[in-house]
């Protein structure tokens, strides 16, 4: 496929175009359950899956939140919203019920479709906790009225339990057979390129998440430029073990193998093992990943027995790749043409990728340079000009990748791009004369922690809530494993015996895993600047001496 073949491509449009060149190859395949689908038959789900969506009733820009693992139901929704107009609206499997009624709210969701649930996280009962006028509601459509919007959930797997108004992915896809395949078609033939088709939140400074809204042609288009920058093409099967609700697993691995022609090869839930037999059992030659993630696969016990000498490529992304552990991708994997991204979510998601020819030291100390039709300038804090190369500054990019905006938060979407559509990304980088960008720190206050972004004023204002809690300040601290973890220094209020455990506790009950304080310290004063402003580098300074951490918190992707 050619960069003009996906120009004005939607996501649906995308899938027809594939079919009908490839009906015949495989499209999606889960090794560990042997469901294979040719393109054609993929198709036909996708199309049927389609149908049920408009049969509940769902227009073109109504939102379909999709709450779960990477199940086979995800991807075909994925590509169904893709060929109805609604927008995906992806929910981190990590919320609990605070974090799920907020983003259900905030994106004044039509319809979710939820698994039931991952490890010991039971989703109905997350749910549950989130609506709980849910148990009285009547079934199809509901009437909720904290969520107005909301008029159908969907279980994906399993049977729902009898008290609670949730249909089965089943009966919501016999709903298919009252819309016909013309109806369908006439729905695709109204959706423009440019309209918004999916939606991710992301965490922001004020506490709340953010939804970021990105057209067909952001992801269809950053997803092409990036496997172009993998040379990936029909004969490639791309193992994607990242989660589906983050763009990594959306963009860079569904939608990336799609505009390539190729095989998509999911894993539900990460696992080091299950990604070794898949990548073996379906000789596949790319594989995706955050450091992490090919740290544990390496690690394995029984990484000897399996066959990956079929990898070629792949990506890695999240946080720095350690040397060692890039030679070791490629010596010991195969994938010898890995390459490494960076982006944020605003910018659907990659904005620079090293390439399959780059020498190792630029894959590991770079994160490659800018895609075709992307700007990137280095600006500096100081001035506002541009950096001269090797200058640091702050990152900003512009081009068909910046997202459409913030769903309902004209103002926040104003503080990150400016008037001339540049989005200021808040990462501290410098560039080499060649184009090569390494990123250096971020101007913003956040940490990444094995690839996931975590805002320390969402965890400030949840523990807020925590009655013996005064005050609270979250900040990063370097970690060997993670890039960094979630550290926090609280002031207790007077005449309460609140323990470290407590807060952990506190948290890991209300809000996702990785947001959980790795470390808790109480403290009586925090250090402040003459102004008053309190200085959150002394607190880790303090806490890496206290505690004698080492590691880096610069993160790549």
């Amino acid at each position: 496929m050619h960069s003009e073949d996906i120009d004005g491509l939607t996501v649906g449009g995308l899938l027809d175009l594939v079919a009908e060149r490839r009906p015949d190859d495989e499209a999606l395949v889960y090794a560990d359950r042997d469901l294979r689908y040719t393109y054609r038959e993929f198709k036909e789900v996708v199309e049927r899956c389609a149908r049920s969506l408009m049969a509940l009733g769902l227009k073109k820009g109504d939102h379909v939140a999709v709450w779960g693992q990477n199940v086979p139901e995800w991807v075909t929704l994925q590509f169904a919203t893709g060929k109805v107009g609604a927008v995906l609206v992806t929910v981190n499997p990590a919320y609990k019920s605070h974090e799920l009624k907020y983003v259900l709210e905030q994106s004044d969701a039509a319809a979710l479709f939820l698994t039931e649930g991952v490890r010991d996280a039971d989703f109905l009962q997350i749910l549950q906790g989130a609506v709980p006028e849910l148990a009285r509601a009547e079934r199809s459509p509901l009437s909720i009225e904290e969520l107005p919007f909301l008029k159908n959930v969907v279980l994906m797997g399993g049977d729902p339990p009898d008290e609670l108004p949730v249909m089965s992915f089943e009966e919501f896809l016999k709903r298919g057979e009252e819309v016909s395949a013309e109806e369908l078609r006439e729905r695709q033939h109204s959706l423009d390129a440019e309209e918004v088709i999916n939606m991710q939140y992301t965490s922001g400074t004020t506490g709340f998440p953010k939804g970021v809204q990105l057209t067909h042609t952001n992801i269809v288009k950053n997803a092409f430029h990036i496997g172009e920058c993998m040379e990936l093409g029909p004969e490639d099967r791309v193992c994607i073990p990242v989660p589906f609700f983050h763009c990594f697993g959306c963009v860079l691995g569904t939608l990336n193998t799609v505009t390539h022609e190729g095989a998509m090869v999911p894993v539900e839930s990460f696992n080091a093992e299950r990604v070794l037999q898949a990548v073996d059992q379906e000789r596949c030659t790319a594989v995706l990943g955050v450091p992490t993630m090919f740290i544990a696969e390496l690690e394995h016990p029984d990484f000897e027995r399996y066959d990956t000498s079929s990898l070629r490529t792949g990506i890695m992304a999240g946080s720095p790749c350690p040397m060692e552990v890039m030679k070791k991708v490629v010596d010991m994997m195969g994938a010898s043409e890995i390459t490494i991204a960076y982006g944020q979510t605003e910018s659907s998601p990659v904005i620079t990728q090293t390439r399959t020819d780059d020498p190792l030291e630029l894959r590991v100390s770079s994160v490659g340079r800018k895609l075709p039709d992307v700007e990137v300038r280095i600006v500096s804090l100081e001035t506002g000009e541009d950096c001269a190369p090797g200058e640091q500054g702050e990152l900003w990019t512009r081009g068909y990748h910046v997202m459409r905006g913030y769903y309902k938060m004209e103002e926040k979407t104003r503080e990150v791009i400016d008037e001339e559509g540049w989005l200021h990304t808040g990462d501290l980088a410098v560039m080499d004369k060649e184009g090569y960008v390494k990123i250096t720190g971020r101007a913003k206050d956040m940490i990444i922690r094995g690839g996931e972004n975590v805002y320390p004023r969402e965890i400030e204002e949840f523990l807020y809530t925590h009655p013996d809690i005064s005050d609270v300040q979250v900040y990063g601290v370097p970690d060997e494993r993670y890039g960094e973890q979630v550290a926090a220094a609280i002031k207790k209020k007077p005449g309460t015996d609140l323990t470290a455990e407590d807060v952990q506790d506190y948290c890991r009950e209300n809000i996702a895993h990785y947001k959980v304080p790795e470390y808790v310290d109480f403290v009586d004063e925090y250090p402040m600047t003459a102004s008053g402003k309190i200085q959150k580098y002394k607190l880790r300074e303090a806490a890496i001496e206290h505690y004698g951490l080492k590691g880096t918190t610069v993160e790549s992707a």
